[in-house]
């Protein structure tokens, strides 16, 4: 893990070190912004993670691997290099860079640097989950800090329920308004998990869909601190979908497993009515 940690910190410092108001950037087919940052941070991942995990199979947004041999019951990488590219761009401070690892059609391991927060949540599902304060390049037995954290029970007023800032869509509005929410907090990138997985926030959900990539190391994360991550009818996510191109239809993040059986009950009732 410390390894694993050093590679997020190096890239860390490959997206810091690139000034966010005049990177050079592009848009994907899919019209989706990449940056110079996102290039530099895969750069530093892909090589740190060959020489870490050689023959590993990795698959990045930024160069994909589409090995058809690549089953729900492989072992693997899924990178995000620079989550939050649209987040950058803005000067804002919420993007991040992500590493998991699945095996069996489920993320194990998740790491998640904020660069401009200089902090990295880590975790090994059954094993539990840290927040590092980790200035970016800096290696883990370097940290300021070092805390572990845990997911919390639903505050007895509500959820404080996270949505995303650059994809927030009328499904997920629409559910959201048929649960007891207390607060709704806009947030960009995978951030979102590291709330839930640190006990500040209850609930993330995304009707829309995204990629495995978006959602690995936050999943892994999540369910290392104590929650939960499944399909809107609470069914398990299932990683390594080669035939659907590595996407997700739609998830929701839970901060404790029992709220997942009842907010699902309180969303039936809620139905009938």
């Amino acid at each position: 893990m410390d390894e694993l940690t050093k590679i997020v910190s190096r890239a860390s410092a490959a997206v810091i070190a690139i000034d966010q108001t005049t990177a050079a950037w592009r848009a994907k087919t899919d019209l989706s912004p990449v940056s110079v940052a996102d290039e530099a941070a895969n750069a530093v991942i892909m090589q740190g993670l060959a020489c870490l995990l050689p023959g590993l199979p990795i698959v990045s947004e930024e160069g994909r691997c589409r090995q058809a041999s690549l089953a729900p019951g492989a072992l693997y990488a899924l990178v995000d290099p620079l989550d939050g590219t649209r987040e950058f761009l803005a000067g804002r401070d919420e993007f991040t860079v992500n590493i998991a690892i699945v095996w069996d059609g489920r993320p194990r391991v998740g790491l998640i640097a904020a660069p401009a927060l200089g902090l990295v949540w880590r975790g090994i599902v059954g094993q539990g989950a840290e927040r590092l304060r980790l200035a970016p390049g800096a290696e883990p037995h370097q940290a300021s800090e070092i805390s572990t954290v845990c997911t919390r029970q639903r505050p007895p007023e509500g959820f404080v329920a996270l949505v995303s800032r650059s994809h927030f869509d009328t499904q997920t509005d629409a559910l959201l308004k048929r649960l007891p929410i207390a607060t709704q907090v806009s947030c960009g990138s995978s951030l979102k998990f590291c709330r839930i997985a640190e006990g500040s926030a209850d609930l993330y959900v995304r009707l829309a869909q995204t990629c495995e990539w978006d959602v690995a190391a936050g999943h892994a994360l999540v369910v290392a601190a104590g929650g939960a991550v499944t399909a809107p009818d609470g069914a398990d996510l299932v990683y390594g979908r080669v035939i659907d191109d590595f996407h997700i239809p739609a998830f929701i993040a839970w901060g404790h497993p029992t709220s997942v059986q009842e907010t699902l009950d309180h969303l039936q009732r809620s139905r009938r009515t």
